[in-house]
């Protein structure tokens, strides 16, 4: 019977580069959480070892779909983000799995509003749900799944006006009377 060594010896460079590249996804997540091996399998009730996460975040071990679902739970993201990217063409191609860093925050621009993520939880109602649905779509574009909060640009705030039945103007006011917004 193989063992676990012998199958990943068996893996051929290009699949070596995947998993390598599934690993960059994971450990950039994790970071992005503000969390260290040792705080995740804490966070886990220990369903995460750190000695297996950073195995995996070092492409040194596979994770199994099964897995890779909970983990993506866990960390309270689409599993397609830990995921690299991929455009189709194959493993052998280098420029197909991009990876982002989301360690590192944007540089901020003037006039953003920045939206605290935890009270969206306490707002009830259709546009509400609509709004919930607009930021969490931002959240996948910008692969930004810190769960605290979301700086939103100016052509955000244009259809969160249009969620809000106001102008862009009033979204703001109205963002910050639902007491959505952070002071900075």
């Amino acid at each position: 019977m193989a063992t676990e060594a012998d199958l990943e010896s068996d893996l051929d460079e290009p699949a070596q580069l995947y998993g390598k590249k599934v690993g960059d996804r994971l450990r950039a997540i994790r970071r992005q959480k503000g969390m260290s091996l040792q705080e995740a399998e804490e966070a886990s009730a220990q369903e995460f070892k750190a000695s297996v996460l950073g195995a995996y975040e070092r492409g040194e071990r596979a994770i199994s779909v099964p897995r890779l679902q909970r983990l993506a739970r866990f960390y309270n993201v689409p599993v397609d983000q830990l995921l690299p990217r991929d455009d189709g063409q194959g493993f052998g191609n280098t420029d197909e799995f991009a990876v982002v860093d989301l360690t590192r925050g944007a540089p901020e621009a003037p006039k953003k509003i920045t939206i605290d993520l935890t009270r969206l939880d306490d707002l009830h109602g259709t546009a509400s749900e609509m709004l919930t649905r607009y930021l969490a779509m931002i959240q996948v574009q910008r692969q930004d799944f810190n769960g605290r909060m979301l700086t939103i640009r100016r052509d955000d705030l244009r259809a969160m006006a249009c969620i809000l039945d106001t102008t862009v103007e009033g979204a703001a006011k109205r963002l910050d009377e639902l007491g959505l917004c952070l002071v900075r």
